[in-house]
């Protein structure tokens, strides 16, 4: 049996499209489901210093979460996900413009690595609406 290779324009054509397909599907978050490292940037502040922008990592994304009528007390079973920190580096910026008597180090966790778990206020700013 014998293959044939299509034309080298069809071959760049192809290599094309599957790369701006492949940039498409990981810039398009929109529709993105599951718990990852992303790229999140703030503005640290305390009072009695200046704020400094820090871009670092965090987590980012959407777990599954369902909740259920049961007959008994307290009547709705559960189950709520957030996408929260499964491994951390812990980092240190230094701010600006501190007032003598206060600490220029200020703190903040980069992820490293996500999951989807019960919310813990230890680590994550957990809101119920």
């Amino acid at each position: 049996m014998h293959f044939q290779l299509p034309p080298l324009p069809f071959l760049i054509l192809l290599v094309a499209k599957v790369a701006v397909i492949c940039s498409a599907v990981s810039t398009t978050l929109h529709g993105f489901r599951g718990c990852a490292v992303r790229e999140f940037s703030f503005v640290a502040q305390k009072p009695g210093c200046k704020g400094l922008r820090i871009t670092t990592e965090a987590c980012w994304g959407r777990c599954h979460t369902w909740e259920k009528p049961v007959p008994e007390p307290p009547y709705i079973q559960r189950h709520h996900r957030v996408c929260t920190y499964s491994r951390i580096r812990h980092m240190t910026a230094r701010l600006p413009g501190c007032q003598p008597n206060i600490s220029s180090l200020y703190h903040y966790p980069m992820a490293l690595h996500c999951h989807c778990a019960i919310c813990s206020t230890q680590d994550t700013e957990c809101e119920t609406f």
